[in-house]
């Protein structure tokens, strides 16, 4: 529904303008009332919350509540869940991260085929990043060693091309080359 909001990273900048716009125009007329309308101290008590104070509450709350609602199934905890649950064939792929390479069980995905990405790390914290051909970051995990299960996410590549796997979490002196590739293909059917 407001994918529109999600697919540039602009989306979330345009939310908090949005946001701001009640606020922008109630400060100035309250400002203006409280210096030329009625300079003098305010008669209510400070430990009486007024009307206004109180509708201001409720719209803050209730706004809070229902972008967080509606953002819930852009999470990717939640895409996961929800493709696990809803996709016929999710394609298993294991990635083990130690310093400085990733060892991945499947390099090759087909186009609009789902793709459950298991992560973990066996020395250090990692991340597992990966890049469009375009530049652009698809999705970013964050390994943390020790952990009993792996991180998992499900992805589904859109596009056929050749993809970068970086890491983003320093660890060590060869971070910089802590590189690896993906395929991804058109689908045969």
């Amino acid at each position: 529904m407001l994918d529109f909001l999600y697919q540039t990273g602009w989306g979330a900048f345009t939310l908090m303008l949005l946001f701001q716009i009640p606020f922008l125009l109630v400060f100035p007329y309250i400002v203006y009332r409280k210096c030329f309308v009625n300079p003098k101290p305010s008669n209510t008590n400070p430990r009486k919350i007024t009307r206004l104070e109180t509708v201001w509450m409720i719209i803050a709350i209730a706004l809070f509540v229902i972008v967080n609602l509606f953002s819930i199934s852009y999470m990717p905890m939640s895409r996961t869940a929800a493709t696990e649950k809803t996709a016929a064939v999710i394609q298993d792929v294991d990635v083990t991260a130690r310093s400085w390479s990733y060892e991945i069980s499947n390099r090759q995905f087909e186009v609009g085929k789902p793709v459950l990405f298991s992560v973990k790390s066996v020395d250090t914290m990692h991340g597992f990043t990966v890049y469009h051909p375009n530049g652009k970051i698809l999705f970013n995990m964050m390994l943390i060693p020790g952990l009993e299960k792996p991180s998992s996410l499900v992805y589904t590549f859109t596009e056929p091309g050749k993809y970068k796997v970086r890491c983003l979490e320093y660890c060590g002196i060869a971070h910089h080359g802590m590189q690896d590739e993906l395929t991804v293909v058109k689908s045969d059917g």
